[in-house]
């Protein structure tokens, strides 16, 4: 039987040799015809530790390597988002131009607000007589 292989997105290395890989798929929700994305998380074993948040990487069935780990991750590195990452960038680069400040508008002459007075109620008056 051919050993399974998943794409998926590293979410945690924080673990010695394991990275916690999220494979998504897409199905189809069986009452209302939705396509919905479903995720799953994977350990998987990574003997170079090389592979960090964010990494596109493909995983393989193994045979257990621990209480959760099945998986090996094959190969990957790549960030999962390289145009998002490279945009920023390039916005750093130019500088902002500010818009030109606009002069403040005259004062008007305000009249001197009132604020009303509070109502007394029934129960205030019973509050004090306790």
């Amino acid at each position: 039987m051919p050993k399974r292989i998943l794409r998926g997105v590293v979410v945690s290395d924080a673990q010695t040799k394991t990275v916690v890989v999220r494979v998504e798929r897409r199905v189809m929700h069986p009452v209302y015809k939705k396509i919905i994305t479903v995720s799953k998380k994977y350990a998987a074993h990574d003997e170079a530790d090389t592979h960090k948040v964010g990494d596109v990487v493909r995983i393989e069935e193994s045979r257990p390597i621990s209480k959760t780990k099945h998986w090996i991750v094959l190969e990957g590195g790549a960030s999962a988002q390289p145009a998002a990452a490279a945009a920023p960038a390039e916005a750093k680069a130019k500088p902002k131009v500010k818009p030109a400040p606009q002069e403040p508008a005259p004062a008007e002459p305000q009249a001197a607000e009132k604020k009303p007075r509070r109502r007394s109620r029934k129960s205030d008056a019973t509050a004090g007589k306790e």
